[in-house]
C-alpha cells in the first residue's frame, strides 16, 4: 500500500488544516466553518481575510483597525511602480509580472531579515503583500495602455480601491460590492495547486515572499487560475461567430476542443462559487440591459450538464462576471492572485506552526545496471 501509485497525488491527504473544507459531492465549501454562500453575500474580503488570518470573524472594533492597518499598507515604493511600468513596457505576461513584483516586494519589507517562523513578523509581511500586489497589478495595467498610475487610497475598501486604482474613478456600489464578493469567493479552496506549492516553499523554511511567489507562479498555469480567461476568450469566439452558442459548443466538442470553466479535481457537481457568480453575472448584465454573456453561459452550462455530464467551475462565471465590469481579460488570473494571496498567507502560517519539510518520492522506472562506457568509446 505504502508503495501505491498516485498521479497528482489525488486523495493523497498531506496535511490538516482548520481554514477551508470542500465536500466536493454535496457542492460545499466552507471557510473556518462558515459557508462560502453566507460570507458572500453578508462579509467583506477585509472580514475574510482576518477569519482565515485570525480564526474568527472580527466584532466591529478588531474589523476597523484590521482594515485601516491593510489599507495603510497599499502604497508602494518608487521601484516597484516602477518595475510594473517597465515589465509592461517589455509585454510581459500578467502573471509573470506579477510573479516578479511579488518576489521583488521583499526587498522593500522592513520584516525581511526576520526569523521565517516569527509569527507576528509573517502576519506583518502577509498583510502588505495582500495589500500592495492590487496596487502593483494597477499600476502594470494601467501602464500597458500609456496611463500614469493612480495613488490608493485609505477611505476605499480594498476591492473599490482596486478598481478605483485600475479605472483612476471610484467605482459604483454595484461594481464595488461584486468585485468585493469575487475576492471573498477567490480567497482560498483548500490544498489547491498554488496553495500546496506555497506549503511546499515554506516547509524547507523559505521565507513568506518566497512561498507566495512559488504560488503566483504556480497559479499561472493553464489549468489552475488560467482558465478564466480562457473561458472569456471563448465566449468572445462565440459571439464573434455565425452560430448560436448551442450549435457552437456542439461542434468545438466535435472537433475535440475542450471548453475551459468545466470539471473540477474535487467538485462532482456545481461548483458553489459558479452559482454565486452565475447569479451576479445575470444581475450585471439585466443592470446593463444585455443579457447575451450570461444567456450564451447558461446554454454552455446545459450542454456540457446534458451531454458530458460536467459541471461549471469558479471559473466559468467569474469570466463574464469581470467583463462586464470592464476588466481586461489578461488579468483575470492576477485578479485570482490578490485575493488568493490572503489564503497563500493563512496556509503558510499554519504549515511554519507544525513544519514538517514535504517530501515525497517517485517510483523509479529507469534502467539499472548499466556499464559506464568512457568518452573516447562512445
Amino acid at each position: 500500500m505504502a508503495d501505491e501509485l498516485k498521479k497528482g497525488l489525488e486523495g493523497v491527504l498531506v496535511a490538516e488544516s482548520e481554514l477551508s473544507f470542500i465536500d466536493g459531492d454535496a457542492g460545499k465549501l466552507v471557510y473556518r466553518g462558515y459557508s462560502i454562500e453566507d460570507l458572500a453575500r453578508e462579509a467583506s474580503f477585509e472580514e475574510v481575510v482576518y477569519l482565515l488570518w485570525h480564526g474568527e470573524l472580527p466584532t466591529r472594533d478588531e474589523l476597523e483597525p484590521f482594515a485601516q492597518s491593510m489599507a495603510e499598507e497599499r502604497v508602494v515604493d518608487d521601484a516597484i511602480v516602477e518595475l510594473a511600468q517597465e515589465l509592461a513596457e517589455a509585454d510581459e505576461e500578467p502573471m509573470a509580472a506579477m510573479r516578479t513584483v511579488a518576489s521583488h516586494l521583499s526587498a522593500y519589507d522592513p520584516d525581511a531579515d526576520a526569523d521565517p517562523t516569527d509569527y507576528e513578523a509573517n502576519l506583518r509581511k502577509g498583510r502588505r503583500l495582500t495589500a500592495k500586489l492590487p496596487t502593483a497589478l494597477a499600476a502594470f495595467a494601467r501602464a500597458r495602455d500609456g496611463d500614469d498610475p493612480v495613488e490608493p487610497r485609505q477611505d476605499l475598501s480594498h476591492a473599490a480601491n482596486f478598481l478605483y486604482m485600475l479605472n483612476d474613478e471610484e467605482p459604483e456600489d454595484v461594481m464595488a460590492d461584486t468585485f468585493d464578493m469575487a475576492l471573498v469567493l477567490h480567497a482560498d479552496h483548500g490544498l489547491n495547486a498554488s496553495t500546496f506549492s506555497a506549503m511546499v516553499t515554506a516547509s524547507t523554511l523559505a521565507d513568506m515572499h518566497s512561498a507566495v511567489t512559488s504560488a503566483v507562479g504556480t497559479l499561472s498555469g493553464s489549468l489552475h487560475g488560467g482558465a478564466n480567461a480562457n473561458v472569456m476568450r471563448m465566449l468572445k469566439e462565440v459571439d464573434g461567430s455565425d452560430r448560436d452558442a448551442f450549435d457552437w459548443i456542439e461542434t468545438a466538442l466535435d472537433e475535440g476542443r475542450r471548453v475551459a470553466g468545466f470539471g473540477h479535481r474535487v467538485y462532482n457537481v456545481k461548483d458553489p462559487r459558479a452559482k454565486i457568480l452565475g447569479e451576479r453575472s445575470e444581475e450585471l448584465g439585466e443592470a446593463a440591459g444585455d443579457r447575451k454573456w450570461f444567456e450564451m453561459s447558461s446554454t454552455i452550462e446545459e450542454y456540457m450538464a446534458e451531454e458530458k455530464g460536467l459541471a461549471p467551475n469558479v471559473d466559468f462565471y467569474s469570466a463574464s462576471t469581470y467583463y462586464q465590469m470592464g476588466i481586461p481579460i489578461d488579468i483575470y488570473t492576477p485578479i485570482f492572485a490578490i485575493s488568493r494571496v490572503s489564503g497563500w498567507v493563512a496556509h503558510v502560517l499554519e504549515q511554519y506552526e507544525d513544519n514538517r519539510l514535504i517530501r515525497p518520492r517517485a517510483r523509479y522506472v529507469g534502467d539499472e545496471d548499466v556499464d559506464y562506457t568512457p568518452l573516447d568509446e562512445r
